[in-house]
């Protein structure tokens, strides 16, 4: 997948990260059953099972030795203690029952060959016939070997500056129970107490992280500084609770097998470069958007701050023309903030409609009310759409409104459908409109996030943003309008992004900033695609909250934040 010059930090799930110019190809993101399918490829070749738990091993190890430097690591800051390994040991390995464990056995033996002193403490007994040679190897080698019931109790024993999780790998799909909860808490404890002095690696995925969706069940998984990734990368670590959880992710992929395999997904690491604009433009050049939103409802103080906040991303994007539908309450207000957006009642069905027959893009649904009034608007503004040319984008009260109306009208359904089929049309929901839309619970959507998505996109069509850590974004944008690829539907996971922009407004920003770029028919699809407006949204973020932190950054700072980003995303 090609990817221009653009921006981005280091690529890693660290909120450290500093905000430099660089260039990042998409990473292909797999699930448990595709990685298990190229390992079994690579077997039906003739090569064997151990041999490849004897590479894995020896690759992290190596990686450990040289990265890490546990030979040069300093005691001074060592908790105290009266065992009499706590300055020597330099590693302690956590093993499990599983082939991870059998991984963790021969990183053991292989860092003790490289003169490094390691301390395996051995939670549960290996069981495959590989995880038991393994074993033997280690113990032929010499490795120190502790039971975690003998050592439990006193954890601080094993207080190692680096600390091995090799108790779970990919297949773990349930809480952590027994040894193997205690053996997490553990860890984690030893880590808060002297978060300077050890450094958690896991092997693969953090034990007790869910890796086909990213969740954490209960709280119990290890909070891992550096996820060694071994065959292939794991969606799991970039989306919900993956990013908490995994450190610093490298990969380690072992065989060629990964490269005959279709991703699930591709992390998004940059966002596409801009072309300057030619000089010989006009305002039409960068098309005409419609905003219908920021009403006012029962008297109250409304919600024209949704309908402003789309506004001005919308015109940070570059859009040429912008009106605002919004309510009449809030001209005076949109006339001081964006005086350079026109502006129409929203009550005013006539003016509305015509206007959408002529405007290239219209997005429909920030601030726009959940009553039975605002829901004629949705229904007779999303019908003039659907009968005029204009791309589409439903968030916020409008995807509120719309599951309502593909229950009591099922013919819009494939309106939108048919639609989708020739036009842009997206969604952008958080998990609560999502499980609203799917009839489900948004614990359900959460529980998930893969399924729930590939779902909205087989029922509805269309390109979908599901919001969250991680945000996932389903190109299923028909052939006829790409510049370039097959129309086959694609799915990406944003690697941007931070805590500080879980505020109000962000997601209204975010509708206005997709609006703005995609009625930009000067730019190519990719350049103006829902994964570009979803990227530069996050690293706008990102930058903002390098500028004033995440608890400071509000929705209101994000239309500069973009135009910056913007900037740097311009090639001359």
């Amino acid at each position: 997948m090609h990817s221009p010059t653009t921006l981005l930090g280091n690529g890693s799930n660290s909120r450290q990260s500093q905000y430099l110019p660089v260039s990042k190809p998409a990473q292909p993101l797999f699930i448990p059953k595709q990685v298990y399918q190229i390992e079994a490829s690579w077997f039906d070749q003739g090569n064997p099972s151990f041999g490849l738990m004897q590479q894995a091993a020896w690759q992290m190890a190596d990686w450990i030795y040289h990265n890490l430097q546990p030979q040069r690591v300093q005691s001074n800051n060592a908790p105290h203690t009266q065992a009499s390994n706590a300055v020597s040991d330099q590693i302690s390995v956590w093993i499990g029952s599983g082939n991870n464990g059998g991984d963790g056995w021969l990183v053991a033996c292989y860092l003790s060959q490289l003169g490094v002193s390691v301390h395996v403490v051995e939670v549960a007994q290996v069981k495959s016939a590989d995880a038991v040679s393994a074993k033997y190897q280690a113990i032929k080698q010499g490795v120190n070997v502790s039971q975690f019931s003998d050592i439990k109790h006193s954890p601080s024993a094993l207080s190692t500056p680096i600390i091995v999780d090799a108790l779970f790998g990919i297949g773990l799909d349930r809480a952590p129970q027994g040894v193997y909860a205690e053996a997490i808490a553990i860890i984690n404890r030893l880590k808060a107490h002297n978060s300077e002095y050890h450094q958690v690696v896991s092997i693969d995925v953090p034990s007790g992280l869910a890796c086909h969706t990213g969740q954490v069940f209960d709280g119990c998984a290890v909070s891992a500084d550096i996820t060694l990734c071994l065959v292939a990368r794991k969606l799991g670590l970039h989306i919900k609770d993956g990013p908490d959880y995994s450190g610093q992710v490298v990969d380690l992929p072992l065989i060629a097998s990964v490269l005959e395999m279709t991703p699930t997904a591709y992390l998004l690491q940059s966002a596409y470069s801009l072309n300057a604009r030619a000089y010989n433009s006009h305002k039409g050049s960068f098309g005409h958007a419609l905003i219908i939103g920021g009403n006012q409802v029962d008297g109250s103080q409304g919600m024209g701050g949704a309908a402003l906040l789309a506004a001005s991303s919308a015109l940070a994007a570059g859009v040429g023309k912008l009106t605002v539908a919004c309510h009449s309450a809030f001209h005076s207000s949109l006339i001081t903030k964006v005086p350079n957006a026109m502006s129409v009642d929203l009550h005013h069905e006539q003016a509305v409609t015509s206007l959408i027959s002529q405007c290239d893009t219209v997005a429909i649904g920030m601030g726009l009310g959940r009553d039975q009034q605002s829901a004629h608007l949705f229904e007779h503004y999303l019908q003039a759409v659907l009968d005029s040319k204009a791309d589409l984008i439903i968030d916020a009260d409008g995807l509120y409104h719309l599951a309502s109306l593909v229950d009591t009208q099922p013919q819009v359904l494939e309106q939108l459908k048919a639609h989708a089929s020739q036009r842009q049309v997206w969604y952008t929901p958080h998990s609560g409109e999502a499980a609203r839309l799917l009839g489900t619970s948004s614990e359900q959507i959460e529980s998930d996030r893969l399924a729930a998505i590939n779902e909205l996109g087989q029922r509805y069509q269309g390109c979908w943003l599901l919001k969250g850590v991680g945000s996932l974004v389903l190109d299923q944008a028909p052939a006829q309008v790409r510049t370039q690829g097959t129309g086959q539907q694609q799915l990406y996971v944003c690697a941007a992004g931070n805590p500080g922009m879980a505020t109000a407004g962000m997601g209204d920003v975010l509708s206005g900033l997709a609006l703005g770029l995609l009625a930009q028919s000067d730019l190519s699809y990719q350049q103006r695609s829902l994964q570009q407006a979803v990227m530069i949204h996050a690293l706008a973020g990102d930058l903002g909250r390098q500028q004033v932190g995440e608890w400071a950054l509000q929705a209101n700072d994000m239309a500069q934040l973009i135009g910056e980003v913007l900037k740097q995303l311009t090639v001359n």
